[in-house]
């Protein structure tokens, strides 16, 4: 006989996104009653049509490093992440907080530098930078905002408090998913989601499009936005025609813009059009040719200069990278004093920096204790989860912390909130982090809820995709 779906569901010592630490919040007892209802065997076939309908639509994510499966479908689950109003107004007013640090940060060190001459933070950590750009030197863009989208990764320890793991200032993906999720549940879902008080999320792309043109001249009534991606080769390609289409702009790629007098205008079947705001999804170094990597066939010659003429408006702004960097990471505490005169509203994860001595002598005694993470890496990649690495692993961790200690931090292993996940035909618990999605133009507006990212794999704490991770959409409730 068939049981209920949360007949067997458990979660140990771990702090759980529906039921908390056993007692769930007022909110959430409704969606749970109906989560009660439903039978395993019915949700497992359920999944399996979303899953068929994943494929159809083409929702993809691409793994370089797999060369026998390139092209995956995102891992959906279909049980959904639960966010309360009160968990939610202090994500969003947490978020909107470090956004703004963030932007006064980066319009301090391209131009006066104070808080480098203040000593909040070291010079080197910031000029010293491999994501620095000499080239936005004295030059603040529309509105004095540098990270128009910012994806802040956000993790919730045992006790329940959220932690800030990392910002995403460059270039952040995976917003697609959190809209074309809230649409497969919509279809595959309608009685758990029916007259369940949810924040909407399909205003995105109109909110993205409005902030973006409002970089542009007052005197331009009506500033063409374009979506700049490196082509169909790139992992992210699926969201770059994704967010073309939710806004209503072209797609484009370097080869179909063109600088002249310092002006960015479009090849189109009725010759030039000019471009205002370019969305790229580009990197920094192959952005410009003349500017940057000069053997990059991904950018547009000329475009850096136009940028700077005011003639044409970049979202993100160049050299944005500073900011999100894993070692500045550490000091966004002191930046959002420094800037804010506010304590953070979210905390980060505690972090020691390895390029100073102490940290890394502490980083080197406990590293089997310790996750240690590289500054310039992404996607998961390169990381040593110390409690579960292997002895050989932990050698040549501290081998390449002794050769390079600039290039990692370290941070004690958090125990990461579970969310109920379907594995098989059952619900078991399972570890997630959030990303909301911040929008900057003149202001932040923050996209309710954001990408829920789920570790599959039983026991793991790596929720990123090209490490074997899903996602869920996330309510949040009202």
């Amino acid at each position: 006989m068939a049981t209920g779906l949360l007949d067997d569901y458990g979660f140990g010592n771990s702090f759980c996104e529906l039921f908390g630490k056993g007692r769930p919040p007022e909110s959430h007892v409704g969606v749970i009653d109906r989560l009660r209802r439903l039978k395993a065997p019915a949700l497992r076939r359920r999944a399996n049509a979303v899953e068929r309908e994943l494929f159809n639509l083409g929702i993809t994510f691409t793994v370089y490093s797999d060369k026998n499966a390139i092209d995956r479908i995102l891992p959906f689950d279909v049980v959904p992440r639960l966010l309360s109003p009160a968990d939610w107004e202090t994500i969003n007013k947490g978020v909107i907080q470090r956004v703004t640090a963030m932007n006064l940060f980066l319009g301090d060190i391209y131009n006066k530098k104070s808080i480098i001459k203040d000593k909040i933070i070291p010079k080197d950590l910031v000029v010293g930078n491999e994501n620095y750009r000499e080239v936005m030197q004295g030059f603040t863009p529309s509105h004095g905002t540098y990270i128009h989208i910012c994806g802040t990764d956000i993790v919730r320890d045992h006790e329940g408090e959220f932690r800030v793991l990392e910002d995403n200032g460059r270039t952040p993906s995976g917003v697609s998913y959190v809209i074309e999720n809230r649409q497969l549940m919509l279809r595959a879902f309608p009685d758990l989601i029916q007259n369940v008080a949810l924040k909407p999320v399909d205003e995105y792309g109109i909110r993205l499009r409005g902030a973006l043109q409002a970089l542009a001249s007052d005197a331009i009534p009506d500033p063409r936005v374009v979506v700049l991606s490196p082509g169909v080769f790139n992992s992210a390609y699926f969201e770059h025609v994704f967010l073309a289409r939710e806004m209503g702009v072209p797609l484009v790629e370097g080869r179909d813009l063109v600088v002249e007098n310092d002006r960015v205008s479009m090849r189109t079947t009725a010759g030039l059009k000019p471009v205002d705001v370019i969305y790229r999804r580009i990197d920094d170094e192959f952005l410009d040719p003349e500017a940057f990597n000069p053997d990059s066939l991904l950018g547009v010659p000329g475009l850096v200069a136009a940028y700077r003429k005011g003639n044409v408006h970049l979202a993100n702004a160049i050299g944005t990278g500073v900011a999100d960097d894993k070692a500045v990471y550490a000091y966004m505490p002191r930046i959002i004093r420094y800037y804010l005169d506010e304590e953070p509203i979210i905390q980060n994860v505690e972090t020691h920096i390895c390029r100073e001595p102490d940290a890394l002598k502490y980083t080197l005694a406990n590293v089997k204790n310790l996750v240690v993470k590289p500054v310039g890496e992404s996607g998961g990649y390169g990381i040593t989860i110390g409690p579960k690495a292997t002895a050989e692993e932990l050698r040549a961790c501290r081998k390449l912390l002794r050769e390079n200690p600039a290039n990692y931090i370290s941070q004690p292993v958090v125990s990461l909130s579970v969310s109920p996940t379907l594995i098989d035909d059952k619900l078991e618990p399972r570890h997630v982090d959030l990303r909301p999605f911040a929008v900057t133009g003149k202001d932040t507006w923050v996209l309710p809820g954001g990408l829920t990212r789920v570790a599959l794999k039983r026991g793991s704490l790596i929720v990123n995709s090209s490490q074997g991770g899903g996602t869920k959409d996330t309510w949040v409730l009202e």
